[in-house]
């Protein structure tokens, strides 16, 4: 079978290739799954070239989130059946034509749900719900967060409508607006034109803006922690733009100001299995009812994994970029 594969770190579109390797057979616990559609994510890249909190032996595959039917199960495993579609958005190496994975890493998909959006189904909207999930707002709070048109950030607007919490959106570039106006998101800026906190201000009417999400880095970090009302707290969810984020002393001092990371990994790993069942059936619920969206740029065949990545990182992308075997 086929399988991406990288020697060393380094740009995803040079370093990654098709490779041969063995059919993997399942050990007790473990599934082999085929693999029907995989997204790219901002992580998978970033593990690719080196530059993530987790960094694999060389040589490694690559990918973590895949919609596939169950080829075979190992001993001991009795909630997933040959035959049966299945997402998983935490098993490292599933671009490849099949994987192995742990059962109870393993989500059953309902029939209602396209392969589209199964494939995306739990890293981004599970990430998106349980960041929301840990914030401790209620109905009538206001948040801002930037990347207000990645994934994450519509997902969040989304799943907050469903909670009553009203977001504001910070895009970079003019155009970001109409696209998620598309999607039924409003209360979007964009950081590009000058004065937008005046704007920032009428959408709010004043209200305090109690949290802030910044997944950009660099001086729209500090951006979104200077809308902030005191007592805010400012959540560093990513580094798209860059690795360090600017902040303004005084701004932190006199705001008393609290700055948290969040990584959805360890977030997941910590929270109980009641918790998580109750987040992704917030997640299906919004799904099915058409309130949560996830759609998809472009397709592209494993063996063109260099044409994929540079789609992923174009820039005015509408959607998820997936791989097919």
């Amino acid at each position: 079978m086929k399988a991406l594969m990288h020697h060393q770190f380094g740009d995803p579109s040079t370093v990654l290739a098709p490779a041969e390797a063995p059919t993997p057979e399942p050990g007790p616990g473990q599934v082999r799954v085929r693999l029907l559609l995989s997204p790219i994510h901002n992580h998978d890249l970033l593990t690719v070239s080196g530059d993530y909190g987790f960094k694999p032996e060389l040589p490694a595959r690559a990918g973590t989130e895949a919609v596939g039917i169950v080829e075979a199960v190992g001993p001991e495993v009795d909630t997933v059946a040959v035959g049966q579609r299945v997402a998983t958005g935490g098993t490292f190496g599933v671009w490849a034509e099949q994987f192995i994975t742990h059962a109870a890493d393993l989500v059953p998909v309902p029939d209602s749900l396209t392969d589209e959006a199964a494939a995306q189904v739990v890293s981004m909207p599970f990430s998106a719900v349980s960041l929301l999930d840990s914030l401790g707002l209620e109905s009538g709070d206001w948040m801002i967060q930037n990347a207000a048109n990645g994934a994450v950030g519509r997902l969040v607007a989304q799943l907050a409508k469903g909670r009553g919490i009203n977001v504001v959106g910070l895009v970079r570039r003019a155009d970001g607006v109409a696209e998620l106006a598309s999607q039924g998101i409003d209360r979007v800026v964009a950081t590009d034109a000058p004065g937008w906190q005046e704007r920032v201000t009428r959408i709010t009417d004043g209200a305090p803006l109690k949290v802030g999400i910044d997944s950009v880095g660099g001086d729209a970090t500090g951006d979104v922690l200077s809308q902030l009302a005191e007592n805010g707290t400012l959540v560093i969810f990513g580094a798209m733009a860059s690795p360090t984020a600017v902040l303004s002393s005084g701004e932190v001092i006199f705001k008393q100001a609290t700055v948290r990371g969040f990584w959805g990994s360890k977030v997941a790993a910590s929270m109980t299995a009641t918790d998580r069942l109750r987040l992704m059936q917030e997640v299906f619920a919004g799904l099915e009812a058409g309130t949560v969206t996830l759609p998809v740029a472009a397709t592209y065949p494993l063996s063109d994994i260099a044409g994929a990545a540079l789609a992923t990182t174009t820039p005015g992308r509408v959607g998820k970029v997936l791989l097919k075997p």
